[in-house]
């Protein structure tokens, strides 16, 4: 039986780890909110099931079998967010603790049913991309709306879910996944960013355009 924290642990590796590769522990620990002991500890458990490949001061990388339960749980995660926010009226800044609780108890027939209900999907509420049944994810490329430069016409294709302030301010703004962005220029020496909404004119911080990621029109 694998528990929860051992879930916690393995979607956070495979989310964390740049472009699937190893993860250190410090990063683990920054990311789990936890000591470098701790993590470490559970590495070492890990490892021992064969879900992690770990070696001490080289980092963590999942197998196949730790990457399975990941996109498992990666997937109950995201159904279940755009479950609450289309199905239930949930707004997109609560939708994440929601399913935070929610995806280590779903059966897998309550997870095919909601499947099914919302039609299939494949992106969540955030433009996060849903894992298929069969464990298979498209990544899309893309880069953050603070990587660009005046000028150019982008679109949203997805926005960090880690931080509901955030989520709120964007909403408010009218940034969601799909929206289309006029970015009109970029102040020198990290400067604040000028982008234009459906005809209204804002000015975004480093800290907010690095959350909202676009592809080119």
């Amino acid at each position: 039986m694998i528990s929860r924290a051992t879930e916690d642990y393995l979607k956070a590796i495979y989310q964390f780890s740049a472009d699937g590769g190893k993860i250190s522990t410090s990063r683990l620990a920054k990311e789990m909110n936890c000591s470098a002991a701790s993590v470490t500890n559970m590495l070492q458990r890990l490892s021992e099931l064969k879900l992690v490949e770990y070696e001490p001061y080289q980092g963590a990388v999942l197998t196949a079998a730790g990457q399975h339960i990941a996109l498992e749980i990666l997937r109950h995660h995201r159904l279940i967010e755009l479950y609450l926010a289309e199905v239930l009226g949930y707004s997109w800044d609560k939708v994440h603790e929601e399913a935070e609780q929610l995806e280590h108890v779903i059966s897998e027939e309550f997870e095919d049913k909601i499947d099914t209900v919302l039609g299939h999907p494949t992106i969540d509420p955030h433009g996060d991309p849903i894992p298929s049944k069969d464990g298979e994810i498209e990544e899309r490329p893309f880069r953050s709306l603070w990587d660009t430069s005046g000028g150019e016409e982008v679109k949203v294709c997805r926005v960090s879910d880690r931080d509901p302030e955030v989520l709120r301010y964007l909403a408010e703004i009218g940034i969601f996944p799909d929206v289309e962005i006029s970015v009109l220029k970029k102040s020198p020496f990290h400067g604040p960013i000028h982008i234009e909404v459906k005809k209204i004119e804002h000015t975004l911080s480093e800290e907010l355009a690095s959350q909202v990621f676009i592809v080119s029109t």
